[in-house]
């Protein structure tokens, strides 16, 4: 655990990085066994988030380090490992099928919660044996569970909450490594939508001195964060939303055609060899309350779920498509629609979108080659490339934010806020936090590190990270 090494590289910002002492691309070779207090009262934790996004496809798992000379220093990050962890089918059918028909019962919702839990708590074991990885060199675990239902923007008579199940003492108690959840519901109590979670890590790793940049992720719904120039207000200016649908749409089309053996349309093969009905891409984009709602605003399954598509389907069928019509259709109304999104409603934040210098993609869709080539046709200024260009891989970012997001809230310390968020209050209440073995020593770091602040309330936000040593070993 010694004190930070030099630095003596260039990361994607300008700024200068170091090369942390590891393994290539693994754990670090100096792996603890023990949190305990530093003796300057820096920061050293390794952290594992953890990511089941709205198409279940997987459980993204990124081991961090995180290092912080003091609370005013820059943030030093490294990817140590990534993989994901297939969801065992045995869970995926019957939560796709609860999530289809919306029928349940408070019986099952309990023991859903619980075997989720055991689910993640699962996941890190196969994760540490796979990778050979000493369970007890996990300080922290950041999990954001499995979101059942996210109702973020409520009508009359509706409640804003998020319901995100994987029950976090479950994790805990599985694994003995303190864990933190419940991301979503810690964003709506300080008067905010619980979506997107991500301008965290978006802004950390994206703000350049002189450079207008935009992260698409592309998941199973689609959303944005604009992060401008520094000049022109970098972290401190950032706005993003939710965009509509991103994969969810194509997965449920490639589920219908296929019977369930394909669940996504794998290198856009199937859009590739079909042709797009453009009327009835124009309909739903032009009668869409939600892709029409000016930001903020965020969405999930319960807008853009299977039940919606199949009535794109049903249209498309009607008037003629072939399945691959049908699949290359679904795929333009997710591509058209985040241009839509750019073009609609980044000019009420000052920004033009043909002066996007940069797009760094992620998200399943990042790879599906139709909605790619269609952005370069859209917005042929803008450089399109993928987010692994700044050492986190691009599958990883949501776990890694997750990891981050576990950090600050042991810390109590508040994370960055768009400037289009419902409301701008910093909140140091970023998640739900369940004690593991290690919950003394890991506190008693964290305190000791807090005692370098000498300003008064909480400690200051985190407004520069730098990324170590990229992580390359990762290959989709």
């Amino acid at each position: 655990m010694g004190s930070l090494p030099d630095m003596d590289h260039s990361d994607l910002n300008g700024h200068t990085t170091n090369a942390a002492h590891t393994n290539g691309n693994g754990c670090s070779a100096d792996v603890r066994n023990d949190v305990h207090r530093r003796p300057d009262g820096s920061l050293d934790l390794t952290v594992l988030g953890m990511n089941s996004g709205t198409a279940m496809d997987g459980i993204d798992c990124a081991l961090v380090r995180y290092r912080q000379e003091s609370p005013t220093a820059p943030l030093h990050m490294e990817v140590l490992k990534y993989d994901e962890i297939p969801v065992p089918q045995r869970m995926k059918k019957p939560i796709l099928k609860m999530l289809r028909e919306t029928r349940t019962t408070p019986s099952a919702m309990s023991q859903l919660n619980v075997q989720l839990g055991q689910m993640f708590g699962d996941a890190v074991s196969e994760f540490c044996d796979k990778h050979h990885i000493d369970m007890g060199s996990i300080d922290l675990i950041g999990s954001h569970g499995q979101t059942i239902w996210l109702l973020s923007m409520p009508k009359e008579g509706e409640t804003r909450s998020a319901f995100c199940l994987g029950e976090g003492t479950i994790i805990a108690a599985q694994t003995g490594i303190t864990t933190v959840t419940d991301f979503r519901q810690a964003e709506q109590s300080v008067g905010r939508q619980g979506a997107p979670l991500v301008a965290l890590i978006d802004g950390l790793l994206l703000h350049h001195p002189t450079r207008t940049r935009l992260c698409q992720n592309i998941g199973g719904i689609a959303n944005l964060c604009l992060i401008p120039a520094d000049r022109d207000g970098g972290v401190d200016a950032m706005v993003d939303w939710d965009c509509g649908p991103g994969n969810m749409f194509i997965d449920a089309a490639m589920r219908h055609y296929t019977n369930g053996e394909q669940e996504y349309d794998k290198d856009g093969r199937w859009a590739a060899q079909g042709t797009v009905n453009q009327a009835i891409v124009d309909d739903f984009l032009s009668n869409n309350d939600y892709i029409n709602h000016h930001p903020p605003k965020t969405t999930g399954r319960e807008v853009f779920g299977d039940n919606e598509c199949h009535e794109i389907i049903t249209a498309c069928e009607a008037a003629g498509c072939s399945p691959y019509d049908t699949v290359a259709t679904v795929t333009r109304i997710t591509a058209e629609n985040i241009v839509h999104q750019y073009r609609t409603f980044l000019p009420n934040y000052g920004i033009d979108p043909d002066s996007i210098d940069d797009i760094f993609m992620c998200g399943g869709g990042a790879h599906n080659p139709e909605i790619v080539a269609y952005l370069r046709r859209e917005l042929p200024r803008a450089r399109i490339s993928s987010l692994d260009e700044t050492g986190v891989p691009a599958d990883a970012k949501e776990a890694v934010s997750f990891a981050q997001q576990a950090v600050e809230a042991v810390l109590g310390r508040a994370a960055l806020v768009p400037v289009n968020s419902d409301s701008l209050t910093p909140n140091c209440i970023s998640g739900k936090v369940a004690p593991g073995k290690k919950w003394r020593e890991l506190m008693g770091m964290c305190v000791a590190f807090g005692n370098g602040w000498e300003g008064e309330g909480a400690l200051p936000t985190v407004k520069e990270m730098i990324v170590d040593k990229p992580y390359i070993e990762w290959a989709p």
